[in-house]
């Protein structure tokens, strides 16, 4: 009897919910999604230490044919006017494969003051968890045509 309460007990706290980023999560896909989440909010609040806790430092990204390294997106979004756009997520699937996710979607870059719709994109995001964190080192986004 006594086997059995320490097994409930085992059971229990391996089933306890960790962080989003950690590799223990049950559901990756979610946990990419969320960090998905958190990375717009950081860019559309110009927070670089929340960008780069995300971005892994070899990280390369694409943005409308142009590559892009981690400092020069950083610095791009540091120097950004904040709360003049907002971006919002639209439909995105995650496809996970052992210790990789990515990340298909699209989004839209408004105008924070009268809400008009600037741009939409298409982006792909390469996620890959190392050491137990999920880290962005893949990105390319390019305009949708209107």
């Amino acid at each position: 009897m006594r086997t059995i309460g320490w097994l409930l007990v085992l059971v229990y706290a391996t089933s306890l919910p960790g962080s989003a980023q950690k590799a223990g999560d049950s559901n990756p896909a979610t946990a990419v999604r969320a960090l998905e989440g958190e990375r717009v909010k950081a860019e559309a609040r110009n927070d670089n230490d929340a960008l780069d806790l995300i971005l892994d430092n070899a990280v390369v990204y694409i943005e409308a044919g142009k590559v892009i390294s981690k400092g020069d997106y950083l610095l791009r979004v540091k120097s950004a006017k904040p709360q003049l756009q907002q971006i919002v997520l639209e439909a995105m699937t995650v496809r996970t494969v052992e210790n990789t996710a990515i990340v298909v979607g699209t989004y839209r870059k408004t105008d924070g003051k009268d809400g008009k719709s600037l741009k939409r994109w298409r982006f792909v995001d390469t996620w890959v968890n190392k050491k137990g964190s999920w880290m962005l080192v893949a990105a390319a986004a390019t305009p949708l045509a209107k």
